[in-house]
């Protein structure tokens, strides 16, 4: 809460500024003369301002920073789900005893590529695809794409990827 009151300190200070100079200019370019200020008094604005201006900058450098360090967080974390999900489809396709072929096609299938896009990887015909699939859906005790996919979803719910992943693990 503090820091919010800081900053909004910091872009209220800004602002006045970003007015002092602003208007200056602009009733110079109107022909608008007011009664000027005295020297000390337009010497302490423009001080006032440029330690606006300066606040402004590091504001800006630590809202940075900041973003930086918790998009490494994202990324990371988002590195570690998806080696655990990786880990987590090979124990399920290990369960239902996939072939490498079938692994691929199940694979391709979570993705959400069509029949005929995996058929087109895979260098092999729809019907071999739709075959694999069948015996994917037969083994995994599914009927079709959505349930199989909501097997992984339902794991994810659950928890599973909450455990570390093992070079993370490795590395701590």
């Amino acid at each position: 809460m503090r820091s919010w009151i800081v900053v909004c300190a910091i872009l209220l200070i800004q602002a006045l500024c970003a007015f002092f100079f602003v208007s200056d200019i602009i009733l110079g370019i109107l022909g608008i003369y007011i009664r000027p200020l005295a020297w000390q008094t337009r010497e302490y604005l423009e001080i006032g301002a440029a330690i606006g201006l300066l606040l402004g900058l590091f504001l800006g450098g630590v809202a940075f920073y900041r973003t930086m360090r918790d998009r490494h967080i994202a990324e990371e974390k988002l590195r570690r789900a998806s080696g655990v999900f990786m880990e987590l489809l090979e124990e399920r396709f290990a369960d239902w005893g996939l072939t490498a072929a079938e692994r691929d096609v199940a694979l391709f299938a979570i993705k959400g590529m069509s029949t005929q896009e995996i058929a087109a990887l895979r260098s092999t015909s729809e019907g071999t695809v739709k075959a694999q699939t069948n015996a994917i859906y037969r083994k995994a005790g599914v009927s079709g794409r959505p349930q199989l996919l909501s097997l992984f979803i339902e794991d994810l719910i659950d928890g599973q990827l909450q455990r570390p992943h093992p070079s993370v693990a490795k590395a701590s």
